[in-house]
């Protein structure tokens, strides 16, 4: 017989009884959840008042009756194909217009690129059928594989242009009406449906605005070709500074937020220089062309000699001097001759095109499969816009944020002279409902709280100043004892007899007591030209032979302060494949700062606890009532790894009641989905897997047997169009952990959702600085029905955290 242990001594959760009574289902055990998001209760009193502006611009909606129409729009070539293509589709309906203008009484409309356009008020018919050609420039071919000349008596002549004309068949039918009303009811704090699809409306008409002017569009961001928006990061890669602007409704009315935003783009000028900095080199000799084919394809350029755009299909096999093709030569006679001749013979001594450095190089080809066009490389320049996607390298990315940075001042002019340059209510559809745009910055009111003060070791207090703590002369609250350990060094410049003296000491003034390392591991030199994974395993071997059993600590020492190819195997190594924890550094100097911010990483990985805050054990919400904390989130793959999973990772409070300790669970889950869909995983004999139970289970044995009779849930990651799935995929999940594990009461629960990838951006009205950390702002600009503040909790650059709460009745 299986033996059952009770609650008391169990030291898990009860089990659920084996069986149920036949009348009663399952969700009839638990108490029925009304899932809503909380309405703003009042507004915040504490902290010191300051005066604020944003970036918001007050927007007045003159003609709320006025309705916009939804048309479904169906674009297909000769051939009957669909057209997908953004940017033949916005030529496609301007063409339209311009030709169709009086069918449809003149009337403006909005187009989105793909399937929909929208006008405000009805066009005259329910549907149309349309036929729009269009004209585009290309280079006349005579039945050759790449270029063709004619000979005649005046010698050989340029290939002509011709206009090649392409037929679209377009088809316009209505599908809905969207009133503008929602919004002004939204501005009321009023419940109304459509109010984000009358916002969509709007802000696709801002989107075409751009699209009209030439602008390269990234979602709701638009950025020009000006050469004073470039901002080179190295490795080819580009940062193109634009702005992105939505319309949101606020608190006080219907605002335009408009903010700096940033795209990365292919370093448009000579391919050849791309190709150089692409792979950090000096010499065109060293290039690799495998690489530099793979880089290249599909994308856009502009050749020299004729000034037509082509795009890349692929590179020639051999030199441009080398590569042959057949070409059509006409006699004296008038008949006609294939001769095979060289892609550099045919530009220098046909074209008149002087070559210098490509001669011994490979040729792009910008032709297709079975017809190739040979160009060489010189002659082609990278043609501007065109996105980078893949993910940065660290150098990269640091060197982004250095040149990227603006003072708070110089923001504020560039978002305002936006405002006044591109006159967005300028547009006929936005004059049509009433929108105007007021061209200066909202001022607001904010309140800077007081920094939570921290309690450390001997009792002491620590309070944060300028959103930092200094934990010089003090000690910590919880410290561990670390007795076997061992420093590795990967052939890094490092007295490491030095650290470990040092660490040791600094270690003691903050209560650490740490033990002399077993050993001091030097890299083999034969091994630093080996791959990382190499140099880990062998490294490892090493280790195995020099300790008497696993460590349950290792400091390695790595010998590149950024981008470290050794960081993700050793990582890898130590925490997934033998549970060793592992502290990796690359100091530039070695002083009392440094060792003591490494000590707080150590002492917090090893369990022991570096400070707690003051309030913990008095917060009567959290003291009296045992209180679970989950933080949530979901890391995606970097861009161009569209098959890598995305980690699913939980973080749950335990020993209650404190509020700073965490167990942490991980999961992998589907490439780029959101949801996490481990949180309940039901086996198949019965059993949850999922990461709630794992968590909950922890939970219950840490806090003397006392289950969680409230939860509170951080959610980072998701936008106000998840917030649904959140409550009724998520929350669904956790309900049903609780369920198997036998609650019959759930306890309640408060869902807070933390956005920082926002472009909200407070200011000082009257003071260059960044607003001080605190700041907080709870009017004006936020939501004018949820529960949701602006937050800057740190110092340095501007971070603005939008909160949300999402409350459970």
């Amino acid at each position: 017989m299986e033996k059952v242990e009770s609650e008391e001594t169990s030291g898990v959760l009860p089990s659920p009884p084996p069986t149920l009574p036949s009348a009663v289902e399952p969700e009839q055990l638990i108490e029925p959840l009304k899932r809503v998001a909380i309405s703003r209760p009042g507004f915040g009193k504490s902290g010191r008042p300051i005066n604020l502006i944003t970036n918001h611009f007050r927007v007045s909606v003159n003609v709320p009756d006025a309705v916009f129409f939804q048309y479904s729009v169906s674009i297909k070539s000769e051939d009957n194909h669909v057209v997908e293509g953004k940017g033949v589709g916005r030529k496609v309906m301007d063409r339209l217009y311009q030709i169709y203008y009086s069918e449809m009484e003149g009337k403006q409309f909005a187009y989105d690129g793909e399937k929909t356009m929208y006008t405000v008020g009805p066009l005259p018919q329910n549907k149309y059928e349309y036929t729009v050609v269009l004209d585009e420039v290309a280079v006349k071919r005579n039945g050759s594989p790449s270029l063709t000349e004619s000979h005649g008596e005046t010698g050989f002549k340029r290939a002509k242009r011709s206009f090649q004309s392409k037929t679209f068949n377009v088809e316009i039918s209505f599908s809905a009406k969207i009133p503008i009303r929602p919004i002004v009811l939204a501005l009321k704090g009023l419940e109304a449906d459509k109010t984000g699809d009358a916002l969509r409306v709007i802000d696709i008409i801002l989107r075409q605005q751009a699209a009209k002017r030439g602008c390269l569009l990234v979602r709701q961001s638009f950025f020009h070709d000006d050469v004073r928006n470039f901002v080179d990061v190295g490795g080819g890669v580009t940062a193109c500074r634009g702005f992105n602007s939505c319309f949101r409704t606020t608190q006080s009315g219907l605002s335009l937020n408009m903010d700096v935003s940033s795209t990365m783009i292919l370093t448009p000028g000579p391919v050849l220089n791309f190709i150089l900095a692409n792979q950090n080199l000096k010499d065109a000799s060293q290039i690799d062309w495998g690489r530099a084919k793979k880089m290249l394809k599909n994308l856009r350029v502009k050749a020299r000699h004729n000034n037509m755009e082509f795009k890349i299909t692929g590179m020639s096999e051999k030199a441009c001097n080398q590569q042959y093709f057949p070409l059509k030569v006409r006699r004296d006679d008038g008949t006609e001759e294939t001769v095979e001749i060289t892609v550099y013979d045919y530009f220098v001594n046909k074209r008149k095109v002087e070559l210098s450095s490509s001669a011994y190089m490979p040729c792009l080809d910008v032709g297709k499969s079975k017809r190739p066009n040979y160009l060489p490389l010189e002659l082609c320049s990278l043609v501007s816009l065109q996105r980078y996607t893949k993910a940065l390298s660290s150098l990269q990315r640091a060197s982004l944020v250095e040149k990227s940075r603006q003072k708070p001042q110089e923001r504020i002019r560039t978002v305002a002279d936006a405002i006044t340059k591109y006159r967005h209510d300028d547009d006929p559809m936005l004059k049509a409902c009433g929108i105007s745009i007021e061209k200066q910055l909202t001022a607001v009111n904010g309140r800077v709280l007081n920094a939570p003060t921290l309690k450390v070791g001997n009792s002491e207090d620590c309070i944060p100043r300028n959103g930092r703590w200094n934990f010089n002369q003090k000690k910590l609250f919880d410290p561990i004892k670390i007795e076997k350990w061992a420093v590795v060094n990967f052939s890094a410049r490092c007295d490491t007899s030095y650290l470990c003296r040092e660490l040791i000491n600094c270690g003691r003034n903050k209560g650490i007591h740490i033990e002399r390392p077993h050993s001091l591991i030097e890299e083999d030199p034969q091994c630093r030209r080996s791959n990382p994974v190499v140099r880990v395993e062998k490294m490892f071997e090493l280790l195995r032979t020099k300790l008497p059993s696993e460590p349950d600590f290792l400091l390695c020492v790595l010998p590149e302060r950024k981008n470290c190819d050794l960081y993700g195997p050793w990582k890898k190594k130590n925490l997934h494949e033998m549970g060793i924890f592992t502290q990796c550094i690359s100091p530039t100097k070695i002083n009392d700062q440094y060792l003591t911010n490494l000590l707080l990483k150590i002492n917090s990985k090893l369990g022991g606890i570096n400070s707690l805050l003051s309030v913990e054990k008095t917060l009567p919400l959290l003291k009296d009532i045992p209180t679970m904390i989950l933080g949530m989130d979901v890391s995606h793959g970097s861009p161009g790894q569209s098959d890598m999973p995305s980690i699913a990772a939980v973080v749950g409070s335990r020993s209650w009641p404190l509020i700073s300790r965490y167990r942490a669970s991980v999961r992998t889950q589907s490439p780029k989905v959101e949801m996490i869909d481990s949180l309940f995983k039901l086996l198949p004999n019965g059993k949850d897997d999922g990461i709630i139970k794992e968590l909950l289970v922890e939970f219950y044995e840490s806090s003397r047997g006392r289950k969680p009779e409230q939860i509170i849930i951080f959610r980072d990651g998701v936008g106000e169009s998840q917030f649904n799935q959140v409550l009724n995929i998520e929350l669904e999940q956790i309900i049903k952990a609780l369920e198997l594990l036998g609650v019959t009461k759930l306890p309640k629960f408060t869902l807070i959702v933390a956005q920082k990838n926002h472009h909200t951006k407070l200011f000082q009205a009257n003071d260059p600085n960044n607003v001080p950390p605190g700041t907080v702002v709870d009017t004006r600009i936020v939501h004018p029905r949820n529960y949701d503040f602006y937050m800057c909790a740190q110092n340095g650059m501007i971070v603005s955290f939008l909160i949300q709460s999402i409350g459970i009745k």
